[in-house]
């Protein structure tokens, strides 16, 4: 056994007192996995008096002090957001110590910048706890499929969403049932916009794009849209075409005239049953993974909560630690490609397209019309009731977001469409 490896950790709310518990009841195991023991030497909290089960010789409010103790070899942070975490992990990187961080929106704003840092002062920089919780992704992605060229990366990765979407497709209600179900469940925070609005999942597919694309992409690079528009009714046209709505996060290599671009998005899009994202229910995520050589690959599990989360925490801690011991260094990432990134508005994809229109003849010849002088072509269409009731359901074929967008804000002006009642993407079908 090797000297013990000292680790200060920065936050002890649900993930933070997860990793302690983990720390004490593993850590016979934990040593010998890695050839030396873990001794948590401080823990940095804003409250020390709401700890009462935590040694109190351990607490600190001084979390700059902690991460700048020379006898700190490992940083664990689970502060979250922007600031202070910034600072204390770049001065923890700067100063030699290895980093474990869960810190999801740090990463997505910044994370290009602490690469560089841990790249400069040759330590380690680990963050599989920010996607996807225990799923192990993120080291697959820049380690196992390092050899390889992955071309697409697209999944469910909010467990809250999942949950609302899951519930509204099972049962029939609507939004804000729903939303209220996963308030009650502990699902959905009091304050649900992160998770809704899909900053949450934007975050994330930054990291993903940018691990699995080598490019470095920022939340600001994201394409978002939110849940929060989802009616019952969407649900119910969904299912009559054999699809579910799911809130995916999507990354994928794109040619634009000639030229390979990165293409990085977050919105709600209908998948066929058939797809085996669409089998992902609950609040479980799901990251499905194309790679040239590997071919198609599924990882799913548990993406969020206190347990799974200190789980991936713990597994990076491991790597980091036997890197320590060994005098060596994980796969780094702060060599970019550096490839561009592909403006919305020249994504193409599919789209289900519904219109209360008055049933009178030569609407459909005028709103087929309309889609052709875009581009855009239809695969199919159907009618639903007939009267003021009537509604057209349109499947389109693959179609620019600029063109699609053109094409309805040109039918909002025709005297016979009384409202575009839902425009949502469809992924994963067939008919291009």
């Amino acid at each position: 056994m090797s000297r013990p490896l000292n680790v200060a950790l920065l936050g002890c709310g649900v993930v933070g007192s997860q990793v302690v518990r983990l720390l004490n009841e593993q850590g016979d195991e934990l040593a010998a996995r890695i050839g030396a023991p873990l001794d948590l030497i401080g823990i940095a909290v804003r409250r020390p008096a709401r700890h009462t089960d935590l040694p109190a010789q351990l607490l600190t409010t001084d979390a700059e002090a902690l991460v700048a103790r020379q006898d700190v070899d490992l940083v664990v942070e689970v502060i979250g957001g922007i600031e202070p975490a910034r600072t204390l992990l770049l001065a923890a990187l700067e100063s030699g110590k290895s980093v474990v961080t869960a810190n999801k929106s740090l990463l997505a704003e910044d994370g290009a910048t602490l690469h560089d840092a841990a790249a400069k002062a040759g330590v380690d920089l680990y963050y599989e706890a920010a996607v996807a919780g225990a799923i192990p992704l993120l080291r697959p992605l820049r380690e196992s499929l390092a050899g390889d060229r992955i071309t697409r990366v697209m999944g469910i990765v909010n467990g809250t969403t999942n949950f609302i979407l899951s519930r509204m497709d099972a049962t029939g209600a609507g939004f804000d049932e729903a939303l209220a179900e996963a308030t009650a469940l502990g699902y959905a925070e009091a304050d649900p916009t992160a998770d809704v609005d899909a900053y949450d999942a934007a975050a994330k597919a930054a990291i993903l794009a940018g691990l699995a694309f080598h490019s470095r992409v920022t939340m600001s690079d994201v394409h978002r849209e939110g849940i929060g528009e989802i009616t019952a009714a969407d649900i119910a046209s969904a299912r009559a075409i054999e699809c579910t709505v799911k809130l995916l996060a999507i990354c994928e290599r794109v040619q634009d005239d000639g030229v390979e671009r990165v293409s990085v998005r977050t919105h709600p899009a209908m998948i066929p049953r058939s797809h085996p994202l669409a089998g992902v229910g609950d609040a479980f995520n799901a990251v499905f993974v194309e790679a040239e050589a590997a071919g198609s690959l599924m990882f799913y599990g548990r993406g969020a909560g206190g347990p799974p989360t200190a789980s991936a925490i713990l597994g990076d801690l491991v790597a980091v630690a036997r890197h320590r011991v060994t005098g060596s260094r994980g796969a780094g990432e702060s060599a970019y490609a550096a490839l561009p990134l592909q403006p919305m508005g020249d994504v193409a994809t599919r789209y289900h397209v519904a219109l209360d229109v008055n049933d009178r003849p030569g609407v459909l010849a005028a709103v087929a019309t309309a889609f052709a002088e875009q581009g855009v072509s239809i695969q199919t269409v159907r009618q639903e009731g007939r009267g003021d009731a009537a509604t057209l359901v349109l499947v389109t074929h693959s179609a620019t977001d600029a063109a699609l967008a053109a094409t309805v804000q040109k039918l909002a002006l025709m005297p016979f469409v009384r409202r575009a009642a839902g425009v949502l993407r469809v992924e994963g079908m067939a008919g291009d």
